[in-house]
């Protein structure tokens, strides 16, 4: 699990009664073992070994958008895809997207209560994450519907994350390692990237996004011990920007449908990926430009359609969600906004305890008209504003304004009726993945 809550939802669904049951099965959220995995595993008939073939995806950002993109191309070219992915926005079922001709579905209470259930009578109890018995049950529902490639993303780390149980990938992917996550993963860029290294297979293909010379170093050496081939991005192949579009494998695509210069090289990552598939199951190049062009992935730099928390702002003014939430994020980020030239940037920031406050919104605020810091709904493990602001004002440029504020709401009606400039601004909503599902849920525009 990559932060440490589970959503709040207004009124509790079936599923999440028994989602509550499970987080009460273990003292601690995060617990870096595979013993109870196996164990559970063992008692379900291992499902890990009936799956399609599988795509295993770990990296500190973009695993997300990576997984979105390379879901894109592969439905584009007909291929039914599992998906796996974490956390969630909205609601849990939207980490467990069942393959079907034409497109995924996410799974349906019904079936994710009784496969719940299942897994819970078969733990019998035992200690066991809550991440950890979730994993198992999308992997038994990965084993029992048909499907050509699963997609799996791991939550945290990789060497032991309750995803790295498939004895043999057809293939691995690393996304961009940076510090994140320092508590479990080691405080060093070494440390993590052993920590992320964890998921190659010996003879199984990697291809990683281009990294450090510390974390790439340590992916060399793995793969090298395990005789697992690597294409390294900035030592094997490269991409650049192209008209509207980039460059990679020789030849030239558009951009992804997700906006940013981070969202290019995640796309740029997943052509290499696609093409490193198997015949079988690799897309053909009219798939890859259709998934690229028609990738959809909520809560990553996109623009809120019309809802109520839109409403609050003045006519013709933006309102932006993304969950970045650690210093490589928020540097992505200040890159993606730096040319929203065209009108006044406003910050709306809550982060969870665990995070580097201050050097993610270091980039941003220098980007920033102004900021309101707010708590995290749902989560005990949000940065009280009061403490969010001191710490933004010691990175925050002269002249730009820090306010506390009690909800995103609230931040919005604040924000409106403070501005004089008849021109229209932008405000951008940052800082946690839970505080963008929560945004989502309040605007009434659900991610799925």
């Amino acid at each position: 699990m990559t932060d440490r809550a589970v959503p709040a939802t207004a009124a509790p669904s079936p599923p999440d009664r028994v989602l509550a049951r499970m987080m009460a099965l273990h003292p601690k959220v995060i617990d870096l073992v595979l013993d109870r995995v196996w164990r559970l595993l063992a008692a379900l008939d291992h499902p890990e070994r009936r799956l399609p073939p599988v795509v295993h995806v770990a990296g500190t950002n973009g695993k997300g958008s990576l997984v979105a993109i390379l879901r894109a191309m592969l439905e584009a070219a007909g291929q039914r895809v599992h998906v796996y992915t974490s956390p969630h926005l909205v609601r849990f079922a939207e980490r467990i997207r069942l393959g079907a001709w034409g497109g995924g579905r996410l799974i349906d209470d019904a079936a994710l209560v009784a496969l719940l259930e299942e897994c819970e009578r078969a733990n019998g109890g035992q200690p066991i994450t809550f991440f950890e018995i979730t994993t198992c049950a999308a992997l038994l529902a990965f084993a029992r519907e048909p499907a050509d490639v699963v997609l799996l993303e791991t939550g945290l780390g990789g060497r032991l994350d309750a995803t790295n149980v498939v004895e043999r990938p057809a293939l691995t992917v690393i996304t961009p390692v940076s510090m994140d996550h320092e508590h479990y993963l080691g405080d060093t860029l070494a440390a993590i990237a052993g920590e992320k290294a964890g998921i190659l297979k010996a003879g199984v293909p990697c291809v990683a996004a281009e990294q450090t010379p510390e974390a790439a170093a340590v992916l060399v050496r793995r793969a090298a011990q395990l005789g697992a081939s690597l294409t390294l991005g900035g030592r094997d192949w490269l991409w650049k920007k192209a008209g509207d579009g980039f460059e990679v494998a020789g030849a030239g695509w558009p951009a992804p449908a997700l906006v940013g210069a981070h969202q290019t090289a995640n796309a740029a990552l997943a052509v290499m990926a696609a093409r490193a598939l198997t015949p079988g199951l690799r897309p053909d190049a009219a798939a890859m430009r259709a998934g690229l062009a028609g990738v959809i992935w909520p809560g990553r730099l996109h623009r809120l359609d019309p809802g109520r928390l839109t409403a609050r702002l003045p006519p013709g003014w933006d309102l932006w969600l993304d969950g970045g939430h650690n210093p490589a994020a928020g540097r992505a980020l200040a890159d993606a906004v730096a040319v929203w030239d065209d009108r006044p940037l406003h910050l709306i920031v809550g982060m969870l305890d665990t995070k580097d406050q201050s050097g993610f919104l270091a980039p941003l605020l220098a980007r920033a008209a102004s900021l309101r810091v707010v708590p995290v709904p749902g989560t005990q493990a949000g940065v009280p504003p009061s403490l969010l602001a001191g710490r933004a004002r010691t990175v925050a440029p002269a002249g730009v304004a820090v306010h506390e504020r009690a909800s995103v709401s609230e931040a919005l009606s604040a924000l409106a009726a403070a501005t004089d400039d008849p021109a229209p601004g932008r405000v951008l909503v940052c800082g946690s993945l839970y505080l963008a599902g929560a945004v989502l849920r309040e605007n009434g525009t659900p991610p799925v």
